[in-house]
């Protein structure tokens, strides 16, 4: 644990017990997601599915970056992850984004992603009110893992013919333009 991380932004107002929880809450949602994307693309198939099956690598891949980002500041910050991977899942933010009863309805697949899409913009700007002015580490990381979110609800409501995204292809999927700065990547042979 960072001790003067901790009181800096304690220091700064911020009920850290309660920061944490957000995180952590943020982090089983960002876990469950990857999980419920690789079964979401892994029945992306057909004609209408295989259209939308990059994009939902791409989102699954940035959940996890989102993931990966995200541990380090809950344990520098003093709080851990549960012991207990039910646990952790249980108390996810979001809810959890099952493939719908019909998998071959890619209208139905697209409204699960979009809905947990949705549902992580909230969480990061709930948790970007709570830090704004107060931590910058943790506002900077939210509102990165926020920036891809919205990406990917905007990719997914121009699938759903609700208008354009405005958005175009950014590279390979899971480069997390926003993000990637927060995740720290080994090199290869070290």
């Amino acid at each position: 644990m960072g001790k003067v991380a901790r009181e800096v932004v304690e220091k700064a107002g911020i009920n850290v017990d309660e920061l944490v929880k957000k995180l952590v809450r943020a982090a089983g949602a960002e876990f469950t997601t990857y999980y419920y994307y690789t079964i979401l693309r892994a029945n992306a198939i057909g004609f209408d599915g295989e259209g939308i099956k990059e994009i939902i690598e791409d989102m699954r891949i940035e959940d996890r970056n989102h993931f990966e980002a995200l541990v380090p500041r809950i344990y520098e910050l003093g709080g851990e992850l549960h012991r207990d991977i039910k646990d952790f899942c249980k108390d996810a933010a979001c809810p959890d984004a099952y493939l719908p009863s019909n998998p071959r309805d890619v209208k139905a697949l697209l409204q699960v992603l979009i809905e947990a899409e949705r549902c992580a913009i909230r969480v990061y700007a709930d948790i970007c009110a709570l830090t704004a002015g107060k931590d910058p580490r943790t506002y900077e990381l939210s509102a990165a893992i926020m920036n891809e979110e919205i990406e990917h609800e905007a990719w997914c409501s121009e699938f759903l013919g609700e208008g354009p995204s405005g958005h175009f292809r950014r590279g390979a999927p899971g480069e997390s333009p926003y993000v990637s700065r927060f995740l720290v990547v080994p090199k290869p042979g070290v």
